[in-house]
């Protein structure tokens, strides 16, 4: 049953994507060049639908959270290897497999590439765990638990900024 619910989110999730027109070159350069928000505003909605989701699952006691340990080093070098990627080849992973699917055959090499390092990192794995994650690291935190106040107000805050941040973008035309 877990598998169908999760086959049948993640095409929801494709269908929503190329609803969207995120799964477009043009969208993707123009969230790099800081000239068109689409990208932005569709994760920004999918966080904060995850997050409201999550902690309602949670708070249902159908599902159990603990945020992954902190780690600046973990979140600096992925980063960064994530964002090299992306301005490279215009897609992020979950875009240029969409791409594919909407049958542009010129994400193969991006969609190698990303199987490539996918290798590389299995190799790389003790490195990483062993060097790059101590680096800033901080245990298992969430936002509410470092303000200290309910989990609702974050999300309701992270909301209403996000409302915000939306009406700025149309205004600006991005």
């Amino acid at each position: 049953m877990n598998l169908i619910l999760g086959l049948t989110s993640g095409i929801l999730f494709g269908v929503f994507l190329q609803q969207a027109e995120v799964l477009r070159f043009e969208r993707q350069v123009g969230a790099m060049r800081l000239r068109d928000m689409t990208i932005v505003k569709f994760m920004l909605t999918t966080i904060l639908v995850g997050a409201g989701g999550i902690y309602l699952l949670r708070d249902l006691g159908v599902v159990e959270f603990s945020p992954r340990a902190l780690s600046l080093g973990s979140q600096i070098v992925g980063g960064l290897l994530f964002g090299i990627g992306w301005a490279i080849v215009g897609y992020c992973p979950g875009t240029s497999v969409g791409a594919l699917a909407e049958g542009r055959l010129h994400v193969v090499w991006p969609i190698l590439g990303m199987l490539l390092g996918g290798i590389v990192f299995a190799f790389a794995y003790p490195f990483a765990q062993n060097v790059i994650r101590p680096l800033g690291a901080f245990g298992e935190l969430s936002l509410p638990e470092v303000l200290g106040i309910n989990h609702w107000l974050v999300i309701a805050a992270l909301v209403v900024g996000a409302i915000l941040l939306f009406r700025f973008f149309e205004r600006k035309g991005l």
